[in-house]
């Protein structure tokens, strides 16, 4: 289990076949875009390739490509930190047999035999996009549009702080191989279901301030996703909108899984850093967008991770 380079990754990947791809459960747009994409870069190749995913959100349908049923002989992991982080099935049978995994979470535990990791990266795409071009895959409009999906989702359509010139430098290839940022843009980030809009109203009335207005939480039941009649899969936007008040430094989310326990959303600004919060419950994630575990009990799950935001806020001097 180590760090590998883009040269042997790239080594390992054209020896395999009969593979596998995995990503974390509820995938967002970076998991899905980067699956597919590395699904139709080694079909590029001859492989046979077939990809694994939660259900996918309505917004993100159209990355999906069609896969075979196989038993693998190799199994890759992208965009995956931790292999807890696997949807249980896919976690249960192939959680210890993963060869290779692309990331680029810095608090990435190294699960897999090896890790081809870049915490500089603004998305796991970012990351495939240099193995492409290392690798001479063609950058076809149809692999191009799943990474373009992967960079511009997890940088917030570019205006996040892991946005670097390198990133910018990747996007603008993509739109080179054919990408329709405009039309994408307006389907990722500016189009909203009634069912959702109804669904942000009610998770808005639930929202309150915190240590002068420092930090914003909200809550998210179970509840309210059966009220506006949508799936948790598709309210993945939500974890956002905390943070976009002024003032607030640390946007907390607390969602109540299926299960009944409570888990953790935490954005927020500098200097205030998101996976320090979550790595005191166990979880990561990136330096201003972390995730976390809080166990069964609503309200102590809101006290533990107010108390943790506090002590952050107090850290940095904001409190």
């Amino acid at each position: 289990m180590s760090i590998t380079t883009i040269e042997r990754a790239w080594a390992r990947l054209s020896a395999m076949d009969d593979v596998l791809i995995l990503t974390h459960s509820a995938p967002d747009g970076d998991a899905v875009g980067s699956a597919f994409a590395l699904c139709l870069a080694l079909r590029q190749r001859g492989k046979r390739v077939s990809v694994h995913t939660d259900r996918l959100p309505a917004s993100l349908a159209f990355t999906a490509v069609e896969t075979e049923d196989f038993e693998p002989r190799h199994v890759v992991t992208v965009d995956v930190g931790d292999k807890k982080l696997l949807p249980e099935g896919d976690r249960e049978r192939y959680g210890d047999r993963v060869d290779l995994n692309i990331d680029h979470h810095g608090t990435n535990v190294l699960f897999a035999g090896e890790t081809l990791l870049d915490p500089g990266a603004a998305a796991a795409s970012e990351v495939l996009f240099d193995l492409f071009e290392y690798g001479g895959i063609e950058l076809t409009k149809e692999i191009a549009t799943r990474l373009y999906v992967g960079v511009s989702t997890d940088t917030g359509c570019f205006k996040y702080s892991n946005t670097t010139p390198k990133t910018l430098r990747c996007a603008a290839r993509l739109l080179e191989a054919g990408v329709d940022n405009g039309a994408l843009n307006i389907e990722l980030f500016d189009t909203k279901t009634p069912e959702y809009v109804a669904f942000e109203r009610e998770a808005m009335n639930s929202l309150s301030l915190h240590f002068g207005g420092r930090a914003a939480l909200m809550v998210i039941t179970q509840q309210m996703y059966r009220d506006a009649q949508i799936e948790e899969a598709d309210t993945q936007g939500i974890n956002g909108l905390p943070r976009t008040i002024a003032g607030v430094y640390a946007g907390l989310t607390v969602k109540e899984k299926a299960d009944g326990v409570f888990h953790a959303s935490v954005r927020t600004k500098a200097p205030v850093i998101a996976s320090e919060i979550c790595a005191a419950f166990g979880g990561g994630g990136h330096p201003y967008a972390a995730g976390c575990e809080l166990g069964p009990d609503l309200e102590k799950a809101k006290e533990m991770l107010l108390s943790a935001a506090k002590a952050s806020l107090e850290k940095y001097g904001l409190l």
